[in-house]
């Protein structure tokens, strides 16, 4: 299962980790579904490390799950922040997940076992160039608008024939 956002800089491919985390991206899914990311921001970029968005109120204090409240990580040993494209879930803490993620960009490791890795980008690494060059100010809030523009789901239904038998 994947998603792209498309963005005002172009399109981010992300591949799901559904089996490992599924907690994680059944509400993933089901915001993007329900146009919940759509005209999201990405509040927080900082070069070297992430970017991150998520929080409709574009303040990055706001999101909420599909349960309205904060649901636990789903933190794997092998889930890794080990690349450019990791997509993970920002929290406040253990377990406080809503719907802000953020896509890193480069490796890590002092983020795993803290945040939830429930995909990772498989196609848009220029459009992640791009967005990285963006100018941001001293709390790492980008000075152009980044934006989600919105989002489309991609199922493959001979996965899910096979995922059933």
């Amino acid at each position: 299962m994947s998603v792209t956002l498309h963005t005002n800089f172009g399109n981010l491919k992300i591949e799901l980790h559904c089996e490992a985390c599924p907690k994680t991206c059944e509400n993933f899914l089901a915001l993007c579904a329900s146009g919940y990311y759509d005209g999201c921001l990405f509040h927080r970029n900082i070069k070297g490390f992430l970017i991150q968005t998520g929080d409709p109120s574009g303040t990055g204090k706001g999101g909420q799950s599909i349960w309205g409240q904060e649901f636990e990580d789903e933190l794997r040993e092998d889930l890794k922040h080990n690349n450019r494209g990791i997509v993970s879930m920002a929290n406040k803490g253990p377990n406080t997940n809503t719907s802000q993620f953020f896509i890193t960009y480069s490796s890590h490791p002092s983020l795993d076992l803290k945040y939830t890795v429930f995909g990772h980008l498989i196609d848009g690494f220029e459009t992640l160039d791009e967005i990285e060059k963006v100018s941001v100010n001293e709390k790492h809030r980008p000075l152009q608008d980044i934006k989600i523009q919105s989002v489309t789901i991609h199922a493959n239904p001979i996965a899910d024939k096979c995922a059933k038998s």
